[in-house]
Order: structure tokens, then C-alpha cells, then sequence
């Protein structure tokens, strides 16, 4: 059986949300030196490979603590809408890759390539990258999905080809109080013609009281 490892590498400097401070890593000590290695990392919830909890935009909603194992697992269904440019990717795109695909079915985690996974260590492309249109958020509520999880750093309008007075997140605001999670930062590249046939695990840190925590997203052949 094989496994896929859908999860970015964590480090210092990483690319993320711009509104977000940087990650940081420092070495404490040294196995030569203090006879341990020992780090240190300090970092936003939202950075890295990572799932969003309720709370994130919900006022008193379900924090990352609060989730069962269950909302973090789950059959998965890849949807290949591999993009050469950034912009809105129309409803009619992801009905068509969902088709594709196999059709999405209640309690799915649908796993959305773009392709930007492969971008991850160049800033400058990652942080203009392919969304979902607004109306996808509904599509994808009326399936009854799990979770969805994305190769980008949002299912959002990228904030780097946002205009002045945009400020709306209309799959954070239709999902999340519904329940239905959202994950960011995914690799998945090896992936992308599973259709159906993976099992995904996004286990993320017990946090408490988080309104998200990074995660380790791993998959497997069903």
C-alpha cells in the first residue's frame, strides 16, 4: 500500500499569508556543544501546511481542541484543476474536474490541485495563485463535504490581486460555521490523478483553545 506525504516542509522564511508574520526557527543547543539538539520554532496558526478551525471566523466557534479525530480523516477525492496562471477558477471548472474525478459524496475531504504545491519555495508566484470562485462555497455545502483542502494559501481570492476595498472571505464564511473545516498549504502533486482512491489524514496540533494548528496531511491508496 502506498503512502503520499501531502504536507509542505516547515522552515524558517516559508511563504504565507502577507498579514502574517514570519516563521521562526533557532537552534538552542547542539549535540557537540550541549550533548542535545534542542530548537525552538515560534509561528502564526495559519502558516504552513495547517487546518482552520471554526473559531478562525467564528466568534465562540469550535476551536482546534474542541474537534473529533474524525473531522481530521476521511475518504478524499483529488480534483485536478491544474492552472498556468493565477485568477478565479469558475464553478463550471470544479464540476467538471469533480466529474472527472468520480463525483463528490458526503463526508469527502476534497483535495483541490492548482499545481501551486510545486511553487511553494518561489514567494513570489505562491503568493499570487489560483481561487475558487465565490459560488463554489454553496456547491461544495451541498455536498456535504468534510473538509476541504487546497495546494494554495487559501481557497480566498489571493490578497496579492485582491482590490482596495475587498475584504471578503466567502468560503472561510460559508464553510467554517457550517463545520465543514478548511486546509491550507497542501503538496499534491503526487497525487493528482487519485481520483477517488485515497484515504486522507490531517492530523493537527492539539492546540488549546486554537483557532487553527499546522498539521501533518498524509494520504493512502484505498
Amino acid at each position: 500500500m502506498a503512502w503520499y506525504d501531502l504536507t509542505q516542509p516547515f522552515h524558517a522564511g516559508m511563504p504565507g499569508s502577507s498579514s502574517l508574520p514570519e516563521p521562526e526557527v533557532e537552534t538552542l543547543s547542539t549535540v557537540e556543544e550541549d550533548g542535545s539538539h534542542v530548537q525552538r520554532y515560534a509561528a502564526p496558526t495559519h502558516i504552513g501546511t495547517h487546518v482552520d478551525a471554526p473559531l478562525h471566523f467564528v466568534a465562540d466557534g469550535d476551536t482546534i481542541d474542541d474537534l473529533p479525530l474524525d473531522r481530521f480523516a476521511g475518504p478524499a477525492v483529488v480534483l485536478d484543476l491544474d492552472r498556468e496562471e493565477p485568477g478565479e477558477v469558475p464553478l463550471e471548472d470544479i464540476e467538471a474536474a469533480a466529474e472527472a474525478a468520480g463525483g463528490i459524496e458526503p463526508g469527502d475531504i476534497v483535495l483541490v490541485r492548482t499545481g501551486w504545491g510545486a511553487h511553494f519555495d518561489d514567494e513570489e508566484t505562491y503568493q499570487r495563485y489560483p481561487w475558487l470562485a465565490p459560488d463554489a462555497a454553496e456547491w461544495l455545502l451541498d455536498r456535504g463535504i468534510r473538509m476541504l483542502a487546497v495546494d494554495t494559501i487559501s481557497p480566498d481570492r489571493a490578497r496579492a490581486m485582491r482590490p482596495e476595498d475587498w475584504d471578503d472571505y466567502p468560503h472561510h464564511r460559508a464553510l467554517l460555521p457550517e463545520g465543514v473545516l478548511i486546509a491550507e498549504h497542501l503538496y499534491l502533486e503526487e497525487v493528482v490523478d487519485a481520483g477517488r482512491d485515497l484515504e486522507v489524514m490531517g492530523f493537527p496540533l492539539k492546540l488549546q483553545g486554537g483557532d487553527g494548528a499546522p498539521a501533518r496531511f498524509v494520504a493512502r491508496e484505498r
